[in-house]
């Protein structure tokens, strides 16, 4: 059954979300679109690692920042995790623009994960590309410094739809991207860890500031239909 919730002062960014878990145990999959944008990220477990595939699934091409996917925000119940920050590499058949190609694909140093803070909804984990009040230099996935500073930084290797083009990035676009997906591997997990069972609050972040376009998934169970603005009208306007 679909439920429906509205932010109020948002009027035209409306969210249609879907949370599904994939065929496979320990394996969550959530989908996202609000119209424009369009995002995908996939949650696995392996052993006593996490596996987080993020990618751009929207089509279109791009000319503003507020189009670049930057951040994922989740929480996972039940007692805190100590997760460690792994690897972090060009999903399949993904490429870096505006950039030469990383060795092995490898794009740590241009990515940050942290956990134990309260981001969007409240989330306390979370990572990305752009700094946005919650990320910072000792937060960086092991890899080299792809593009200065050594530390997340502005639009620098977000994630731009697959179906951009350089030739029209200008402005803030106009900056080394990745099309479309990461994958990032994080280590802590307990034994038997169920992502369908354990993972929700999921966020995707677009832009360089928190006040910019998110969509946000529901929680398993609670519906399909989200609202998804700009986090700062929220608060303003409460």
């Amino acid at each position: 059954m679909s439920s429906f919730c509205r932010v109020r002062g948002v009027a035209a960014a409306v969210a249609v979300a879907a949370l599904s878990g994939a065929a496979s145990a320990g394996t969550l999959t959530a989908n996202a679109t609000d119209g424009v944008r369009s995002a995908q990220a996939i949650f696995a477990a392996s052993g006593s690692d996490l596996i987080i595939t993020l990618t751009n699934t929207a089509t279109n091409d791009i000319t503003q920042p507020i189009f670049v996917m930057t951040a994922l925000f989740f929480d996972i119940s039940g007692p805190s995790l100590g997760l460690t920050r792994v690897s972090a590499v060009l999903g399949a058949g993904s490429v870096v623009i505006n950039d030469p190609q990383p060795v092995g694909g490898v794009v740590g140093g241009e990515w940050a994960f942290n956990s134990g803070f309260s981001g969007p909804f409240g989330a306390a984990y979370g990572i990305g590309s752009a700094g946005l009040g919650f990320f910072g230099p000792g937060n960086l996935f092991p890899g080299p410094d792809l593009e200065p500073p050594t530390s997340p930084n502005g639009l620098e290797y977000g994630i731009p739809p697959a179906g951009d083009n350089p030739a029209t990035n200008n402005g803030g676009t106009n900056t080394p991207l990745i099309k479309n997906s990461v994958v990032f591997t994080l280590s802590g997990l307990p034994s038997g860890f169920d992502p369908e069972a354990r993972i929700g609050n999921i966020t995707f972040q677009y832009g360089t500031d928190p006040s910019e376009p998110q969509i946000r998934v529901p929680a398993p169970g609670t519906g399909v239909l989200v609202a998804a603005g700009l986090l700062g009208l929220r608060r303003r306007r409460r």
